[in-house]
């Protein structure tokens, strides 16, 4: 995998180049003082994953994700010092497009191990195509009740890079009193899914909270996956995660939680696929709209990265494609529609 290194801290950029000759498969592309550079280069020679710091001179790392990801896509790991200091920069950038996040590892090493982790990580993802079906028969369609309003709503919502943004725009047109329940699969780093729930909370009106183990989906309410194993509905109708599939590429997985769902949940349910790197969630959407959910994902002019929107189109597992700013109020429709028995 060739790696391009975006940080005006000669430091820094020394320690990450020792990280990358650490692993034979990777080579360093090219480095970049600053994000202006760091578009200009891209566009000429587009590297498989950019190591991107936040805080630069001439454009920060925010605005040269956004640049990047518009114009000449490809992975980015956002790679800087001030993790823990600076949420709202980094949620920024995992909204614009970034996959994850990691502090800087030092010229003594220290951190270098969690860096070549997520490159790793991140290296399966960028090689991943055809997108492994794991367990497609791991959860079977059971019978559900005609839909009307006596029944609570579950909106079941996946997304990767770019999602951070794009949940807020979507939730944000639901006040605290609506009667439905939320179930977010965001893939992320768990080391940073609480700030993530403390962010998308200070976003919108509902209340946002990380899913616990035997957790029920309530009205009013955004759970989150908040850890590397897959979160999935049981048929008791309680949340617990699972560690299988241990070898899927994505953790947690959108098609484990949307394919429980599909098989456990006995009220109305719409799915969502918002954008992303890959294909995580086409599967799982396609068993929803075979159960006769309505099911949604969003469009190309609109995704920061048009992978998982592009794959559940592909498998005609949406019945609908919309642009960001229209999904929220199509789902406040369903509940409206369906709000006398």
């Amino acid at each position: 995998m060739r790696i391009a290194i975006v940080n005006d801290l000669g430091m820094a950029v020394e320690a990450m180049r020792r990280v990358i000759a650490r692993a034979p498969q990777h080579q360093l592309a090219w480095t970049a003082a600053d994000g202006a550079e760091a578009v200009r280069r891209c566009a000429e020679d587009r590297p498989d994953l950019i190591l991107m710091d936040l805080i630069m001179p001439v454009m920060d790392g925010v605005e040269a994700t956004r640049r990047i990801m518009s114009a000449t896509p490809c992975a980015i790991l956002v790679v800087t010092a001030t993790v823990e200091g600076a949420t709202s920069r980094v949620f920024e950038a995992l909204g614009a497009g970034a996959l994850d996040a990691v502090n800087t590892p030092s010229l003594t090493g220290a951190g270098a191990t969690l860096l070549l982790a997520k490159i790793v990580a991140l290296g399966r993802l960028v090689g991943d195509t055809a997108a492994p079906m794991a367990n497609p028969c791991a959860h079977a369609a059971v019978g559900r009740p005609a839909v009307n309003g006596r029944q609570n709503w579950l909106m079941a919502i996946g997304a990767s890079a770019g999602g951070p943004a794009a949940l807020a725009e979507v939730l944000k047109v639901f006040p605290t009193n609506t009667p439905a329940a939320f179930l977010v699969v965001q893939h992320l780093d768990e080391s940073f899914a609480g700030g993530l729930a403390a962010w998308l909370g200070g976003q919108i009106s509902l209340p946002v909270r990380l899913a616990r183990d035997g957790d029920r989906p309530t009205p009013g309410l955004v759970l989150m996956g908040g850890r590397g194993d897959h979160l999935v509905l049981t048929a008791g109708g309680t949340l617990v995660y699972r560690e299988e599939p241990v070898d899927y590429v994505y953790r947690p997985s959108v098609d484990e939680c949307f394919e429980s769902v599909a098989a456990h949940w006995t009220g109305p349910v719409a799915g969502v696929i918002l954008t992303g790197m890959g294909r995580d969630g086409a599967r799982g959407l396609k068993k929803l709209r075979d159960a006769r959910f309505p099911t949604i994902a969003q469009d190309r002019a609109t995704s920061a990265v048009f992978g998982m929107p592009k794959a559940a189109a592909e498998l005609h597992a949406a019945s609908s494609i919309l642009p960001l700013n229209q999904i929220g109020l199509a789902l406040q429709h369903l509940l409206t529609a369906n709000s006398n028995p």
